[in-house]
């Protein structure tokens, strides 16, 4: 789950760079496609991609749409319009939809340590960005509220995904949830990249849209479903909590960034909550 988080706490730099020269909606088309490209690659060669249920097909389908392809619009369109410390500090609403919504579903069970450790982490998160960084104005509204409803669309797939990943296994169960998703994102990626000029893009920002679609997509996408398919869904959804402390050590490590009494006391409370969330 470190890894996991990791390589989605990377994608809202990426993701800036790269949406300085390319639409939203292409760089999740890329995004998309790619990782169904390397996931089927990946499955063929382990074995098929036959499902025992028929009707299971229609359920990867649905979570396709909601934990990727309105996912990723909400996510990438959002951070298009508005700020990278807004997008962190909503991201604490991520773990409360998904735990909401598991105990509304049956899979969740509102344990008072559950809840107190998801208060403490998003607390630890709050103190750590401090909202006085962040903007809420007229001007990021829109992107703002994408990103909440991006973090609601990610906490339904997240809470309602277990079963079927169980019944079907990880790989194959994320390989069909990119497969039907970029049914729809790679041709809407396509139109909107008819408005840029492709050959005046520069080789690193490809190499960006590569990094995006396979470190900061396929691999935490297929860690998320191996990690759903083992541990309750509030387990996984609050491990997000970890993106800024990991985006602030590597700040300290690259930048030379200097590591405060408030970093200090965020990742106390941040790794009290998660531990009072995966504790059994």
């Amino acid at each position: 789950m470190l890894a996991v988080q990791l390589s989605f706490g990377s994608l809202a730099v990426v993701g800036k760079a790269v949406l300085t020269v390319i639409p939203a909606v292409a760089l999740v088309g890329f995004r998309v496609g790619i990782t169904a490209f390397i996931l089927f690659l990946f499955q063929r060669f382990r074995g098929n991609l036959i499902l025992e249920n028929r009707s299971d097909y229609w359920r990867l389908a649905l979570l396709s749409v909601i934990g990727v392809t309105i996912n990723q619009l909400l996510f990438i369109g959002g951070l298009s319009m508005t700020k990278a410390s807004n997008t962190s500090l909503l991201a604490v609403t991520i773990p409360i939809f998904t735990l909401s919504i598991g105990a509304m579903l049956g899979v969740e069970k509102l344990r008072a340590f559950k809840i107190a450790g998801i208060i403490l982490a998003a607390v630890g998160v709050i103190l750590l960005i401090d909202p006085r960084n962040a903007s809420f104005s007229s001007e990021t509204t829109i992107g703002d509220l994408m990103i909440v409803l991006n973090s609601l669309s990610y906490g339904i797939y997240v809470a309602s995904s277990k079963d079927i990943l169980m019944r079907n296994g990880a790989m194959k169960s994320i390989t069909w949830i990119f497969l039907f998703a970029s049914a729809i994102c790679v041709p809407l990626g396509l139109y909107s990249l008819s408005s840029v000029d492709i050959a005046a893009v520069a080789p690193a920002i490809w190499g960006l849209v590569l990094y995006a679609a396979v470190i900061a997509t396929a691999v935490p996408y297929l860690a998320n479903a191996w990690a759903l398919a083992r541990v309750n869904p509030s387990t996984v959804a609050v491990f997000v909590y970890l993106q800024p402390v990991i985006g602030f050590l590597m700040a300290v490590v690259f930048l030379g960034e200097r590591v405060g009494l408030n970093f200090i006391a965020a990742a106390v409370l941040i790794f009290a909550g998660v531990y009072l969330v995966t504790k059994k």
